[in-house]
């Protein structure tokens, strides 16, 4: 049977862990024959273990010289995955909080988004492309504390739905994933969340995070947001872009 990634060149950021590590594993399983790999996490990095060719480059994808260093010839598919959480009412928000989360979840987004629309039209004989952004069921429903992390994914969202415009005449179809709430490191960075796992343990708090916020009662792993990551980058969704894929256990209800 054909795997739906055969001999494919694809670009996953954030890719030593959670969405990224689980959607690089996935790539690879399904046949891509090139991976190139981002992420800041040297060590995380490296102790990456896929079957593909790979190119990994450790860096923040916020720095725009970065992407003068990496080599997306033959461009397939991207993930725009890195990213950072962070929380604080707007009133007592540290001016540089808020720009270091906006700076790895949009203005990093951005260049990693241009750099994988500029490989894929770089070359006619290899017309088109697919790319998703992961964005996030808080930029879509408000919540109070999460003003700079809610602002850059509802901004990955609308951009997703610009670039897919401007991509279409070149085949390119660029789509959000928007979970909600996935058992991923990124929660760490989250004050409450270290708070209840110092107190009851790490499952134990992903599931009392759960009860309280998504009908469904539980959080998503990587690997099932990968599942729906790869359905977007793949041909069975050919006729979708500009679309927001909301996968939230019904949090935004």
């Amino acid at each position: 049977m054909t795997r739906r990634f055969e001999g494919r060149c694809a670009l996953v950021t954030g890719a030593a862990s959670g969405i990224g590590l689980a959607v690089a594993q996935l790539l690879a399983g399904e046949g891509a024959a090139r991976l190139v790999l981002v992420d800041r996490d040297a060590a995380a990095l490296d102790a990456v273990r896929i079957d593909a060719e790979t190119t990994r480059l450790c860096g923040d994808v916020a720095d725009e010289a970065l992407w003068d260093r990496v080599d997306l010839a033959g461009l397939d598919h991207a993930l725009v995955n890195a990213g950072v959480a962070g929380a604080g009412a707007i009133n007592a928000l540290a001016f540089a909080e808020w720009r270091r989360i906006l700076s790895v979840n949009l203005d990093g987004a951005f260049l990693t988004l241009r750099a994988a629309m500029r490989a894929m039209m770089a070359n006619p004989e290899r017309r088109g492309g697919s790319i998703v952004l992961t964005a996030s069921a808080a930029g879509i429903k408000a919540e109070p504390g999460v003003a700079a992390y809610g602002c850059s994914k509802a901004a990955l969202i609308h951009l997703a739905k610009i670039a897919a415009k401007e991509g279409a005449a070149d085949g390119i179809r660029v789509n959000a994933i928007a979970p909600a709430g996935v058992e991923t490191p990124v929660w760490d960075a989250v004050p409450m969340f270290a708070d209840r796992v110092a107190q009851i343990g790490r499952d134990a708090a992903f599931a009392e995070l759960a009860a309280m916020g998504t009908p469904l009662g539980r959080y998503a792993k990587a690997e099932e947001v990968a599942e729906q990551i790869a359905f977007l980058l793949g041909d069975q969704s050919a006729l979708m872009t500009g679309a927001t894929l909301l996968a939230d256990g019904g949090y935004t209800l």
